[in-house]
């Protein structure tokens, strides 16, 4: 079905994957993005993709070698720790930690993006075209121009145009949780001790109704990011949270205020946070909620089920929704295959995401909405690992334990240093 004509609405990384996954295909589809170039806006921070989800989707789109010149295998590093510093889990870059949990290369979700955007034909992407709505198969765009096609793809993420039109009783959910977003640029001169506390890696940082994050960016830039619990998902307008959430100087004030009780350290971190900040509210589309199947549309990554960050996989889920469903397409000898391929997609989707749904909101809830912790969610999240891991074979399980002791031992000697 090579003339099968394809919109993808949004241009991050699920329906800049889908795109190329098409193009190699032997499908060009065309990429409707409402901004006007792919340096807009910030594009968040580092991601790490996972084997089966992530990593195959990018091996798949024949792009793994440009992803290995970007990704950072030392960015493995993760280090849990409370508000005091003290240390829980200090997991390693090593081959041993890589074995037991499998590896999970960082890479900047900005420079994911570029190398897919890159990837696609000239003139694949439409930039500037926000959808504004969708009659039939008609989409119109706030530029005034219209145009149809024999399928629409919503990746247009949490306030998915194309979700609302294909299913307009599903809509996100606030969770109760703000976000303040911060840059340490050139880290490892600017703010050494923060740099030495990162490692190339990440850490993060809890005590209840708050989290602190860092992570190393490939620019050496860190990327820090502060949690707390807002009933109100505009919390951060002016007569709301009572300063100028824009404003550097008044957000960190802001932020070393909420975190008064945390070890000096966080707040050596944020006072070197330079640039520009940001603001943002968790949403989450409802656990296993389902569409019905309407014919011409789907939807993938965001747009079909969005869940917090809390989990690690909104990205990897996006990257495998946008391969499982290129090879549904490129399967397809006619509208009508399409259509029941397109149907079987969208059953094995949710399907498949419903446990990382769940996943994503216990963590969530555990990380923000729990007493005692970190120690109480690593309690209760090892007591899962162990359940789950049931069907494994001795040598994995054997691995994996070992793989524990070592990060518990780490993080021992971290304490006592």
């Amino acid at each position: 079905m090579e003339s099968l004509r394809i919109a993808i609405i949004g241009a991050g990384p699920a329906g800049c994957a889908l795109a190329r996954l098409l193009h190699l295909g032997g499908i060009r589809a065309t990429v409707f993005e409402g901004e006007a170039s792919s340096s807009v806006r910030s594009q968040g921070g580092s991601l790490d993709l996972h084997t089966t989800s992530g990593l195959a989707a990018v091996k798949e789109a024949g792009l793994w070698d440009k992803f290995l010149s970007h990704a950072r295998y030392d960015g493995q590093y993760l280090a849990i720790t409370d508000n005091n510093l003290h240390y829980y889990i200090v997991r390693g870059a090593d081959a041993e930690s890589n074995i037991a949990f499998g590896e999970r290369p960082e890479i900047d979700r900005v420079k994911l993006r570029e190398i897919l955007l890159d990837s696609l034909p000239k003139g694949a992407v439409k930039w500037g075209h926000r959808l504004q709505k969708v009659e039939g198969s008609a989409l119109s765009f706030a530029d005034g121009s219209t145009a149809s096609f024999d399928l629409v793809v919503g990746a247009d993420g949490a306030f998915s145009k194309v979700r609302l039109a294909v299913a307009p009783e599903l809509r996100p959910e606030y969770t109760r949780v703000g976000m303040h977003g911060f840059s340490i640029p050139d880290a490892e001169k600017t703010a050494p001790e923060t740099y030495k506390m990162v490692n190339r890696g990440s850490l993060f940082a809890s005590a209840d109704g708050q989290r602190f994050t860092l992570q190393q960016m490939g620019d050496g830039s860190i990327s820090m990011a502060v949690s707390f619990v807002r009933e109100d998902p505009d919390w951060m307008k002016p007569d709301k949270c009572g300063y100028d959430a824009e404003d550097l100087g008044e957000a960190k004030r802001a932020m070393a205020k909420e975190l008064e009780h945390w070890d000096p350290r966080f707040h050596k971190a944020l006072d070197a946070a330079q640039g520009r900040t940001d603001t943002r509210s968790l949403w989450r589309l409802p656990v296993g909620q389902k569409w019905q199947h309407r014919p011409g549309f789907t939807l993938i990554g965001d747009a079909a089920h969005l869940m917090t960050p809390h989990a690690g996989e909104g990205v990897n889920q996006a990257l495998e929704d946008a391969m499982v469903l290129a090879r549904a397409i490129l399967r397809a000898q006619s509208a009508r295959e399409l259509d029941e391929q397109i149907r079987g997609f969208e059953s094995d989707m949710m399907a498949r995401v419903e446990n990382v749904q769940k996943l994503a909101w216990d963590r969530c809830q555990g990380l923000m909405f729990s007493t005692g912790v970190p120690k109480s969610f690593i309690e209760k999240s090892m007591q899962q690992r162990k359940e789950a891991m049931g069907g494994l074979d001795a040598e994995r399980l054997k691995a994996i334990d070992a793989a524990m002791a070592k990060a518990h031992a780490e993080a021992s000697a971290m304490n006592r240093a």
